[in-house]
């Protein structure tokens, strides 16, 4: 499991590595530009109901990951989140079904297709 630590809040968030690799590219790329945005996430074992955090280019973000090395991500289903984070409801993710949406993403479909390749998170 992953650890995402945001601001002065004690209490980090923790998800599966290669979920929390999604986010932190996503979150990388849009803090970067200066972008704002909300993530959500429902599905925790401890956690019933949702939680949301405002992600702004201000607060400390740190993530840190189980795995030594970084994971593959798929690419159509990296662009999906991306697209997510650029709404208005912001990213928006159930940690119970997020490997099924994203081996949809990786469906034989998408295999065909250039961009449909892994992207290493680094």
């Amino acid at each position: 499991m992953a650890t995402l630590f945001y601001g002065s809040d004690v209490a980090p968030i923790s998800l599966p590595d290669r979920l929390m690799g999604y986010i932190k590219v996503i979150a990388s790329t849009k803090l970067r530009r200066g972008e704002s945005f909300t993530f959500t996430w429902t599905g925790t074992a401890g956690e019933p109901g949702r939680s949301t955090i405002w992600l702004q280019p201000a607060i400390p973000l740190r993530f840190v990951f189980d795995s030594p090395e970084p994971e593959q991500l798929v690419g159509d289903y990296l662009r999906a989140l991306a697209d997510q984070a650029n709404a208005a409801s912001g990213l928006v993710v159930d940690v119970r079904t997020w490997e099924a949406a994203e081996e949809a993403a990786h469906a034989p479909a998408h295999a065909a297709r250039a961009a449909g390749r892994a992207v290493r998170a680094a």
